[in-house]
């Protein structure tokens, strides 16, 4: 009986491979390499020229006298840095409490959306959240000066005269144009922004992780706590400062619902007490010339500096967060 041979098997090599395939495959890749480069390289050179504008425009502005500033017509501080001191905390303060205002909002959101909803629930919920990312932002200004303000006058009326003795509470006069209506208005600006971002990070959660924590007997709540919610830390931490961006930014919803004002304090209900820098900036443009330009560029070189702090300290967060769940 014959005994058959395997077959010779030939494993192809890089030289075996025709040369015009190879030298298409091979310019492509250095292709592709170059222009991503090109892309990365991009990004950084138009960051250093968007500050290096800052710094050139804002130079006569730094280095000028408090005399020289004190003519501008509205410039009301000694100097320049007790001008730009308010509206550093204004647009803080309004950023924050917008932020802890949107933050659990979105959470708890995007958990319905992701592990509790019906498959087609869920799906027009998230169509909705999407459009609300839409709406200019003009609409949430108007929204918050003509119907929300309005509201919220006996809500805040009552936490005068209830709880005047606070400092938070205290001071308060219709109507409703003051930093928590603004903080409001931007929590909701920058929900639907957070909400998508932490509902894509949940979904990612791995189906073995949850599964696994429902056979050792976990509640679904259990569930999410120990497998959902460790997993898109990092991603929710990102989502946050994203809205965060889009809060220290914002212009137009700030303008329409603050008075103009540069002191500053922890009085959340008095008008006329705080401003952010964008919306400052919008106020006091169309009419600035000179100097006076360079002191308004001055206060955007600060937002510029602080929404780089804050990335640099949130991509901080996320490498530690990222280095210790390595190690672990």
């Amino acid at each position: 009986m014959a005994v058959l041979s395997p077959a010779k098997t030939t494993k192809l090599t890089s030289e075996d491979e025709p040369a015009v395939k190879r030298s298409k495959g091979g310019i492509a890749g250095r292709l592709f390499q170059w222009l991503s480069t090109a892309a990365g390289l991009t990004i950084l050179v138009t960051l250093a020229a968007v500050a290096g504008f800052l710094i050139l425009r804002a130079w006569p502005a730094l280095t000028a006298s408090p005399a020289e500033l004190q003519e501008i017509s509205w410039f009301k501080a000694d100097s320049l840095l007790s001008y730009v001191g308010p509206l550093i905390f204004g647009t803080l303060l309004a950023s924050v409490l917008a932020l802890l205002i949107a933050v659990p909002l979105s959470v708890g959101i995007a958990l319905f959306i992701s592990h509790y909803a019906p498959r087609r629930l869920a799906q027009g919920l998230g169509y909705i959240i999407d459009l609300l990312a839409a709406i200019p932002s003009v609409v949430y200004g108007l929204w918050g000066a003509l119907w929300l303000a309005p509201v919220l006058n006996p809500i805040f009326e009552w936490l005068t005269s209830s709880l005047g003795f606070i400092p938070l509470f205290a001071g308060y006069q219709p109507p409703a144009k003051n930093i928590l209506t603004a903080s409001i208005v931007l929590g909701v600006m920058i929900l639907p922004i957070i909400t998508a971002v932490a509902r894509e990070v949940f979904l990612q959660t791995p189906r073995l992780h949850e599964e696994a924590a429902l056979a050792l007997g976990a509640t679904r709540w259990e569930m999410v706590r120990m497998a959902v919610l460790p997993f898109g830390r990092s991603g929710l931490v990102s989502a946050s400062m994203l809205g965060l961006g889009r809060a220290l930014g914002e212009t137009m919803a700030v303008l329409m619902i603050l008075s103009p004002g540069f002191l500053y304090s922890f009085f959340l209900l008095e008008p006329g007490q705080h401003q952010s820098i964008a919306a400052n900036i919008a106020a006091k443009f169309p009419e600035a010339s000179g100097l006076s330009v360079s002191a308004l560029i001055a206060t955007g070189l600060a937002l510029f500096v602080i929404t780089l702090v804050v990335n640099m300290f949130a991509r901080w967060i996320i490498s530690r967060r990222s280095e210790f769940s390595g190690a672990n």
